[in-house]
């Protein structure tokens, strides 16, 4: 794993997040539309107060427009106080592969230095894996893992090059 210190201040950040965790009470919703359950509901904004401690804020969160996904993504940017015109639903999403998650993420503005992608596991454990060469087991549920990159541009983003800023979950112990 790289050093932190190698990185340049103009590196691009992404900050890959796993939904908050979701409701099975309603047997009649389809995958998709199921919302965030209690605990989601508490830990969503408990995780995005720990990114504001940890002072990275997001540019632009895109996120699975899957209900619990997109209920994460807005209890985030309210704790990162993220007008809603910076949080982007991305419905191909929900069913991305990690390459096509790789792909989209080359697509996004040079602009942008510091992304959020909010999503579903495997994939979003994947990602972390594959761009940052790690070897996380599982990203909870309303799990964060941040990682720098040394491109400039996410259209130059490459895999095995991500640094690891930080892996944090609601269990985790501050």
């Amino acid at each position: 794993m790289k050093s932190k210190s190698s990185l340049q201040s103009d590196s691009i950040r992404l900050l890959i997040c796993r939904h908050a965790k979701s409701s099975w009470q309603d047997a009649g919703l389809s995958d998709f539309d199921r919302p965030l359950n209690k605990r989601g509901e508490r830990d969503a904004p408990e995780m995005g107060r720990r990114l504001a401690r940890q002072g990275l804020r997001p540019d632009l969160i895109v996120t699975s427009s899957a209900a619990r996904a997109l209920a994460t993504a807005l209890h985030y940017a309210r704790q990162l106080d993220i007008p809603p015109e910076q949080v982007r639903c991305n419905r191909a999403q929900y069913s991305a592969s990690v390459p096509e998650l790789i792909d989209l993420i080359r697509t996004v503005e040079p602009g942008v230095s510091t992304l959020m992608l909010v999503g579903h596991n495997p994939e979003s454990t994947g990602l972390a894996n594959v761009l940052g060469d790690l070897r996380i087991d599982n990203i909870p549920t309303c799990g964060i893992v941040a990682l720098a990159f040394p491109q400039r541009t996410w259209a130059a983003l490459e895999t095995g090059t991500g640094t690891l800023l930080f892996f944090d979950y609601p269990k985790k112990q501050e």
